[in-house]
């Protein structure tokens, strides 16, 4: 325990030197910080002037055509932003007004159910031609109605009428949770990627040190290698702390600047609950994959070597990934595929959270995850321990796993 705790210190204290780290950090928090204040610097530039509702100080929209006095009428309501006026003008005086930009824009009804829709520029986000024809309909239709026999009243209420309806969620709802959920794996993907290279690294790098042999022979590699790993779990969750705490710090001095019901406000009110299983799945999710990038950086020479030694874990912690978000995405995140990631332990951090918090997962089922999770995360701890003993004293060309297994078996 002594050497451990030793292990642990000098390797927090390295991380927390490295202009890199605290670089990044910064980096990401003055990142958000401009994000969070965005929508209050915006309101600074806007117009000090107050808005004025007058008709005579907004956009024209001509509609003509038989009955215009009446469609008028009706899209008013729906144009709130165009001054709505009836016209007798010719269809060939319209255009000119429009290129002129006497008018923004116009709609000629060549009879009651069609249309034509006149513009300078078309702009890709002008709804007016669908937002017209919606409106457009219910006039149809409340003459319709009028025509066959109704009272204009009792059209009037049919057309009206008010559909209710209450829904009653039974388990979990996935769009509330879908951004949780998105995040986590997000961050879980790029923490596993950034410090699992880091901790091959650092394992490569102290290698070509001559004390390494000293040292390696004299203490505990066990020791050593969770001394490492769990320093860089806890580097990177004081990080991601640091970062989304100075997020949430930031989000609140601007809360009156957000929408209260959107998704930014959502993702700083995440349960209690899936909170814990969050952190349970990230850290036993990290442990897994920090202890192979350890081991495997133990048995490289050189720094150049790294990337192409950690390809095949790099791969399968990718494959995981690209398996959670299509289901994440789907909205399908109980197929037998996620069932069977959930339970193994290099994808199951990614895949039970995902249940869990897109769906209603059985309390057994989470158990036994979490029981293989954490039996895994062990096991591949101890085996890196002994791969890392045998790998740092070894030179030249990187070992086969044959070899690996052959000097597991001899130590």
């Amino acid at each position: 325990m002594k050497q451990f705790k030793k292990v642990l210190k000098f390797e927090l204290k390295d991380y927390f030197t490295d202009k890199v780290f605290i670089g990044i950090t910064v980096f990401l928090i003055v990142a958000l910080a401009a994000i969070m204040f965005f929508p209050r610097i915006s309101a600074l530039f806007k117009s000090d002037k107050p808005t004025s509702d007058d008709p005579e100080d907004r956009a024209v929209m001509l509609v003509s055509g038989e009955h215009a006095e009446e469609l008028a009428a009706a899209l008013s309501g729906v144009f709130g932003d165009y001054k709505v006026e009836a016209s007798t003008l010719s269809t060939d005086k319209i255009k000119e007004k429009i290129s002129e930009g006497d008018v923004a824009c116009a709609l000629v009804f060549s009879s009651p159910t069609q249309y034509t829709y006149y513009v300078e520029n078309l702009s890709m986000h002008d709804m007016n031609a669908s937002l017209a024809a919606e409106a457009i309909r219910e006039v149809y239709r409340l003459n319709a109605m009028i025509d066959g026999g109704l009272s204009a009243d009792k059209a009037s209420e049919i057309m009206s009428a008010e559909i209710k309806h209450t829904t009653e969620n039974l388990g979990k709802d996935q769009m509330q949770n879908f951004f949780y959920t998105y995040v986590m794996i997000f961050a879980l993907y790029m923490v596993i990627l950034f410090y699992g290279q880091m901790v091959a690294s650092s394992v490569a790098t102290e290698k070509s040190s001559r004390a390494m042999e000293l040292l390696i022979t004299s203490a505990d590699p066990v020791s050593m290698m969770f001394g490492k790993v769990i320093a860089s779990c806890l580097a990177g969750l004081i990080q991601l702390s640091a970062v989304f705490g100075s997020a949430l710090i930031f989000y609140n001095l601007n809360k009156s600047y957000w929408d209260e019901g959107g998704i930014v406000a959502s993702l700083f009110d995440i349960p209690a609950d899936l909170l814990v299983f969050m952190l349970l799945f990230f850290v036993l999710g990290f442990f897994v994959y920090a202890f192979m990038y350890g081991a495997v950086g133990s048995t490289v020479s050189k720094l150049e070597d790294i990337s192409a030694s950690v390809m095949p874990i790099t791969l399968v912690f990718v494959a995981g990934f690209v398996i959670v978000m299509t289901a994440l995405g789907d909205g399908n995140v109980d197929s037998l595929l996620m069932k069977i990631c959930s339970f193994v332990p290099f994808t199951s951090p990614m895949a039970m959270f995902t249940r869990i918090a897109m769906s209603t997962v059985p309390a057994y089922e989470i158990a036994i995850s979490t029981v293989i999770l954490v039996l895994s995360v062990g096991a591949i701890g101890y085996l890196a321990a002994k791969i890392y003993r045998i790998g740092v004293l070894l030179y030249g060309t990187p070992p086969k796993p044959r070899e690996i297994i052959k000097a597991l078996r001899k130590s």
